[in-house]
């Protein structure tokens, strides 16, 4: 008996030790590991990190992390899986990150943008570990991660406490999708957030001359395009580069489905391409027999 019990916490000890092994040099094939990026009272936040073929720790490669929508109250790393093993086979290092929520953690999402934040500065931190280089990495997302990611880049303060202040907590580029960019007006999801704060994690109201290059993607029926309309304008006085995209005839979040996944993804690679972030042509295609196409909003 004292043999097996043995055996089994051996067994148990490298399974473990296999789940937080961090990824080896030279893999034929794309690999998947997860991290631990912050602890918090009520619990560990964990990022999924896709390493691409051939990757290795010495290198400098662009890298992108994902946050998930849901409304600051739901959600999971899940949604953007297909998006980050894309750019990872496009030679990115490309993470999926966890956050709090207000249906598993209780938060307000003045508390979200602090955990993109942090994502961001642990990525930054640990390029050399990552292979990724400190400069050129991508804060992504869709709508309340949209929104996230675009704090990270915009807005001022909200650092988790603790963590080292002179490494930038900012993206060097932005790709979102269908985010929310401005909070004042939209009653309950910022119940409980005073003005100040509203205003301070309201993206649109601090765009300025160091505001990183984005791409932007709606549904023309999204509530939401008008952010992006009104990103696009104040970017434009700024003299700062953003694109906007739309689907005609498209609600909220319709870039979860084919033939829109697609589509944006190959508008997003052309612009990661246009940055000197990826090389070549997108190796995504939309599904056989798509009629329908992505609007550059001028």
């Amino acid at each position: 008996m004292k043999t097996l019990v043995l055996m089994l916490v051996l067994v148990g000890g490298l399974a473990m030790a296999l789940r937080a092994a961090p990824a080896q040099e030279g893999e034929g094939d794309a690999a998947t590991r997860e991290y631990v990026y912050k602890k918090t009272p009520k619990g560990d936040l964990a990022m999924t990190v896709h390493f691409p073929p051939g990757w290795k720790a010495a290198e400098a490669r662009p890298a992108v992390v994902f946050f998930f929508g849901g409304g600051w109250s739901g959600g999971t790393i899940n949604q953007f899986a297909d998006q980050a093993a894309y750019l990872a086979s496009r030679g990115m290092v490309a993470a999926r990150a966890d956050y709090r929520v207000k249906s598993r953690q209780g938060v307000t999402p003045d508390a979200c943008v602090e955990d993109a934040k942090s994502a961001v500065r642990w990525l930054r931190q640990k390029a050399g570990e990552l292979g990724i280089d400190p400069n050129r990495i991508v804060g992504a997302g869709g709508s309340a991660g949209g929104h996230i990611a675009a704090c990270a880049a915009m807005t001022p303060g909200l650092d988790a406490k603790g963590e080292d202040a002179s490494v930038s907590s900012k993206p060097n580029a932005l790709v979102l999708f269908n985010p929310v960019l401005d909070l004042q007006n939209l009653g309950q999801h910022a119940a409980g957030l005073g003005d100040d704060t509203v205003k301070a994690i309201s993206p649109n109201l601090h765009v300025a001359k160091d505001t990183p290059a984005a791409v932007l993607f709606y549904g023309t029926k999204d509530k939401f395009l008008a952010h992006g309309q009104a990103m696009l304008a104040k970017s434009k006085e700024a003299g700062n580069r953003v694109e906007l995209w739309t689907a005609d005839g498209q609600p909220h979040t319709f870039f979860n489905r084919p033939p829109w996944k697609q589509l944006t993804l190959i508008e997003a690679d052309e612009f990661l391409v246009s940055l000197g972030y990826l090389k070549g042509k997108p190796t995504v295609e939309a599904p056989a027999g798509t009629t329908v196409t992505l609007k550059k909003v001028e």
